[in-house]
């Protein structure tokens, strides 16, 4: 078991073990396991952990395939999983639009504040003055009933069919590019095009999270599937590690949103 644990973090275990359990159990059964909403390093860690090749099958889904955080259900070779499966629910929040605008972290902020845990709900989707949000459907009564504020606004939620979500209307931007190695910093300034002195300076003074944890430390090792984010400056994704150059330096795929 300990060969598993090298390739990733220490501090991964506990949901690397997780992840032994939700195949463990479906061997067993031979019957499907659902997951919360995990976050793309999760998700990466479960497929490599599972692979492609057994007899225990994955699906990763989200509201939609570009949707940032997904469920994941895995399942026996025989079984054939449908949408409904992933226990997945669209809402839109209703408020006085011409008076208030919402953002992000106002918005994650106060559902969190109910004392939902965030693997209960995936992406907040914001499009112009429309708010959509996913999240468990088992949570569907609790956010009906005590979801009904966001700082002083006054809101309401109303369930929507999956088909209407939203495109988010700030998009990914894929590109490849090399670094020097896979520390923060380089990482850091690499993805939002500034100098590495200038992103040691932001990492330093806690405005950087890698996974949605605070990282002050510049030589902090960076592995796919980690989405950094830089206060002021957006969020990128490690999305693959493509090899070496021939003057040794890696061959990177990054998400970037800015």
């Amino acid at each position: 078991m300990s060969e598993v644990y090298q390739h990733f973090r220490p501090e991964e275990k506990e949901f690397i073990d997780q992840v032994i359990a939700w195949r463990e159990y479906v061997d067993q059964t031979y019957s499907p396991k659902l997951t919360d909403f995990l976050d793309p390093r999760e998700q990466y860690i479960l497929r490599s952990m599972i692979g492609e090749q057994n007899e225990i099958k994955y699906q990763l889904f989200g509201g939609t395939e570009q949707c940032e955080r997904k469920r994941a259900l895995l399942f026996p070779e025989y079984y054939q999983p449908t949408v409904e499966d992933f226990q997945i629910g669209l809402y839109e929040m209703n408020y006085p639009k011409k008076f208030v605008q919402l953002d992000h972290r106002m918005i994650l902020g106060s559902i969190m504040s109910l004392g939902i845990k965030r693997e209960k709900f995936g992406d907040i989707i914001i499009h112009e003055d429309r708010v959509q949000f996913l999240t468990d459907l088992a949570m569907e009564d609790y956010i009906r009933v005590h979801l009904n504020q966001i700082g002083k606004a006054k809101i309401s939620i109303e369930k929507q069919d999956l088909a209407m979500i939203l495109s988010p209307k700030e998009q990914w931007k894929e590109k490849e590019t090399t670094m020097s190695s896979l520390r923060l910093d380089t990482l850091t300034a690499t993805a939002f095009q500034i100098s590495r002195n200038k992103a040691q300076l932001l990492i330093q003074q806690g405005k950087t999270k890698v996974n949605w944890g605070i990282i002050e430390q510049t030589s902090f090792e960076c592995a796919q599937g980690d989405v950094v984010s830089v206060r002021g400056l957006g969020r990128c994704t490690l999305l693959e590690i493509l090899g070496m150059t021939k003057k040794d330096k890696l061959r990177v795929k990054l998400g970037v949103l800015k």
